[in-house]
């Protein structure tokens, strides 16, 4: 569930002017365009970018060069990192890890402890959960 801050709850990011709560960390090198949102006890750091619609929040890391774009949702203690790509309309939540070159993208949802890597693609309505590994 996305919770929307008070105007005193947040701030606008440097780089890009995206909405970031007071409560998450955000690198300066990161960019987080104007209609993104990183909040709660999140974290982007690294050359990450969250733009478009995206949202990261709960306790979500977003590290390295990965992009969370589109309408995509990447929260809960998931993690997405190296030169992931999490876009559309995807969720990654729970414990998640998404990494490598993978890609997340479509309608998919990759939630549970399930891990994500490689060069490996999840898309369309896809669904890895539990402890489910795809990697390419």
């Amino acid at each position: 569930m996305i919770t929307f801050l008070k105007a005193e709850e947040q701030h606008q990011h440097k780089n890009g002017g995206g909405w970031v709560a007071n409560t998450a960390t955000v690198a300066d090198g990161v960019y987080v365009g104007p209609d993104a949102q990183v909040s709660g006890k999140s974290q982007v750091s690294g050359d990450a970018q969250v733009f478009e619609n995206a949202r990261v929040f709960e306790n979500a890391r977003v590290l390295g060069d990965a992009r969370v774009f589109g309408d995509a949702q990447v929260f809960g203690d998931a993690l997405v990192f190296e030169n992931a790509r999490v876009l559309g309309d995807a969720r990654v939540f729970g414990d998640a890890w998404v990494f490598g070159d993978a890609r997340v993208f479509g309608n998919a949802r990759v939630f549970g402890h399930a891990r994500v890597s490689g060069d490996a693609r999840v898309s369309g309505d896809a669904r890895v959960f539990e402890n489910a590994q795809v990697s390419k």
